[in-house]
């Protein structure tokens, strides 16, 4: 899900130059609601720092990543994709104060534009997205990456949300392949080897979709033979958003990768947008184009 950390006390610019593209969503245009809860874009840097608040309470103080590089006074999870990057967050209205002190999830949005523009993309350094994307060149990529909620609102409804914001985003930019890296917990991919086993046996991209871990981080997905792994039991082993990846027609990379600073195996979603299921679209669309239009 991460690569290196780089040093939080470092100064990541909230506003640097980004290409020429169209501001095709205003600032604060919402995506989504239901009930108290709202999905939009961050506006300011206020809203893109309690964003960056609310992983680190999940991904540190609650997962245990790594603290070497972070600032102790600071207690945010950063890097300098967060200059880059769109910020979806999910808002409690009921919550009494400011707007930022409502939010309680969120999802880091890279277009390709803006990837090529300033970069790159963050998942390049565990998986060969590159050649993917090169391999696809009439195509528009979005990398979705450091989707956190916090424990108290992970309901289906604000999965729900999340989803219908991104869908509303994604629709908006016309993006047509939706990527990124999904996450197990801990650094030892054999305790997964069920579901890893079943994700390379039965979900793997085909040809035209096929990406790789980077050779130099590359483990293994294929620890079980086909015959041994118990679909029913590798599915109730994996995390939540895996899951809900696989509902939505998602497609994995072969080979996984261990990231020690946030004490998680991460595996690569490929999801053309024309693959996600029907009934998902018909589900999530109604509401998002909403939004949208």
């Amino acid at each position: 899900m991460h690569t290196t950390l780089e040093r939080a006390r470092t100064t990541f610019p909230l506003s640097p130059a980004r290409p020429a593209a169209e501001a095709v969503i205003p600032a604060g245009a919402l995506l989504g609601r239901i009930g108290p809860l709202e999905v939009r874009l961050a506006r300011n840097s206020s809203e893109i720092a309690a964003a960056q608040e609310v992983r680190f309470r999940v991904f540190y103080d609650e997962l245990g990543a790594k603290r070497d590089y972070v600032h102790e006074l600071e207690a945010l999870d950063a890097d300098r994709f967060d200059a880059i990057c769109d910020h979806l967050v999910v808002f409690d209205t009921a919550i009494n104060g400011p707007d930022h002190h409502q939010i309680v999830g969120t999802y880091r949005l890279l277009r390709q534009d803006v990837a090529s523009a300033t970069g790159g993309f963050y998942s390049s350094g565990e998986f060969e997205l590159d050649v993917l994307v090169a391999r696809h060149p009439g195509r528009r990529f979005l990398e979705l990456g450091r989707s956190c909620v916090l424990p108290e609102y992970r309901t289906k409804r604000t999965v729900e949300l999340l989803w219908q914001g991104v869908w509303a985003y994604a629709r908006r930019h016309n993006v047509d392949v939706m990527t990124g890296c999904a996450s197990f917990p801990g650094v030892i991919p054999a305790a997964h080897a069920e579901a890893l086993s079943f994700l390379a046996h039965h979900c793997a991209a085909d040809a035209d979709w096929h990406t790789r871990a980077v050779p130099a981080r590359f483990h293994t997905m294929d620890l079980m033979p086909v015959e041994a792994v118990n679909p029913k039991a590798a599915l109730l082993a994996m995390p939540p958003l895996i899951k809900g990846y696989l509902r939505l027609g998602a497609r994995f990379g072969e080979g996984c990768v261990v990231d020690r600073d946030f004490g998680t195996t991460d595996v690569f979603v490929i999801l053309p947008v024309e693959r996600i299921s029907e009934r998902y679209i018909n589900y999530y669309g109604a509401e998002a184009t909403r939004f949208a239009a």
